[in-house]
């Protein structure tokens, strides 16, 4: 039987997300095994799970610092005994009280976020000094990605003489994300990695020698290999707990398995040569083109051509030996987005559905 062949498959609605809990022990395990057991050096990210039952299972592996996206992803995290969260996203708006609260609600664990300029800066210590708390705070540095961040020079330099100015606000460090490096090539891609990195890296260590408590964390999961060589970043990886069709092509020297798949089934065959499936892009990340959403494990010569909401059609090779109600089995080009679609997986334990896992943070907001 192959790997991901499921026996009370019968028993499981389609579509929907199969998570196959031996892979999702190994990638975790892989993932200790590259920082060589020194938990300290890992802050993973959560965004691409989303669910108490993973966080649980990293924090009693003594992974227990985190990042995430959302105040909702930090607090799943906070409640399964994380020691600290960096929320990496500008917090505007509510959001900045919905901090102060998530750091009265969970004062086991220590919360920071991310901040690239002085408006941000006084915003936070508005709302520390209102509560009669401190907020750690990474300033963001923008090394080339273009998304968010300070870039290194006089500006970055100028915002962290400001922060003394702000006393309620706790200078923690730096946060860089370079995930617009993604060469297949690992060589090329640590190369283009490092160099990003020069200037960040000179100026945190000017920094460090009057200040050693600042640290650095940095890329995600395509820098990971390059992250990790270098003892004094902390690495934010991911999607490497699942895995999926994009990182697997193209970040060949990690050794990751797809630990999470997409089960859907045909539901026609309105002509032939053609067959729809109940895969539409309401249950498949579609943000990328439609030869680059999911990749079928049992079904060879065929062509996804279109989707809708509820509906994806394939051109197929052998219509003839495909029936309605036949099960594919698909890997996601990106699998992050794709979990968020759906409010719960199905656990797959030695070839049986064995329960379901709640996706709870695909919530904006779930108490905090």
């Amino acid at each position: 039987m192959t790997w991901y062949a499921i026996e009370n498959i019968e028993e499981i609605d389609s579509p929907s997300v199969l998570l196959y809990e031996d892979r999702l022990m190994y990638n975790l395990q892989k993932m200790l095994d590259m920082v060589k057991g020194d938990s300290s050096r890992l802050m993973p990210h959560v965004k691409t799970n989303k669910m108490p039952e993973v966080i649980r299972r990293m924090v009693s592996m003594g992974i227990k610092n985190f990042k995430a996206s959302t105040i909702a992803e930090a607090e799943i995290a906070a409640e399964q005994g994380a020691d600290s969260v960096l929320i990496a996203h500008q917090l505007v708006g509510p959001k900045i009280n919905r901090l102060g609260n998530l750091i009265k609600q969970f004062p086991k664990t220590s919360f920071y976020t991310i901040a690239d300029n002085p408006a941000s800066l006084e915003k936070l210590n508005e709302e520390a000094v209102d509560r009669g708390i401190v907020i750690g705070v990474f300033i963001d540095i923008n090394n080339g990605m273009n998304r968010s961040g300070i870039e290194p020079g006089p500006g970055l330099e100028k915002l962290v003489a400001l922060m003394p100015h702000y006393p309620s606000v706790q200078f923690k460090g730096f946060h860089v994300y370079d995930g617009h490096l993604r060469d297949t090539d690992f060589k090329q891609r640590k190369h283009k990695v490092e160099d990003g990195f020069k200037d960040v890296y000179g100026y945190f260590e000017k920094l460090k020698t009057n200040k050693t408590d600042i640290r650095l964390i940095c890329g995600g999961t395509p820098s990971f290999t390059s992250h990790l060589t270098e003892n004094d970043r902390i690495c934010s990886p991911g999607t490497c707990l699942f895995w999926d069709w994009g990182y697997g092509e193209k970040l060949q020297e990690q050794e990751f398995k797809h630990a999470a798949l997409l089960l859907c089934r045909v539901i026609s065959k309105p002509t032939a040569g053609i067959v729809t499936i109940d895969l539409g892009h309401k249950a498949v990340a579609a943000e990328n083109p439609i030869d680059k959403r999911v990749k079928f494990l049992n079904l060879d010569n065929y062509k996804l051509r279109s989707q809708s909401e509820e509906h994806g059609v394939l051109e197929v090779e052998d219509w003839d030996s495909i029936r309605v109600g036949d099960v594919f089995y698909g890997i996601p080009y990106h699998i992050c987005p794709t979990i968020n679609l759906y409010d719960e997986v199905s656990v797959i334990r030695d070839g049986e559905k064995v329960t379901d896992w709640e996706v709870t943070a695909r919530r904006r907001r779930i108490r905090v």
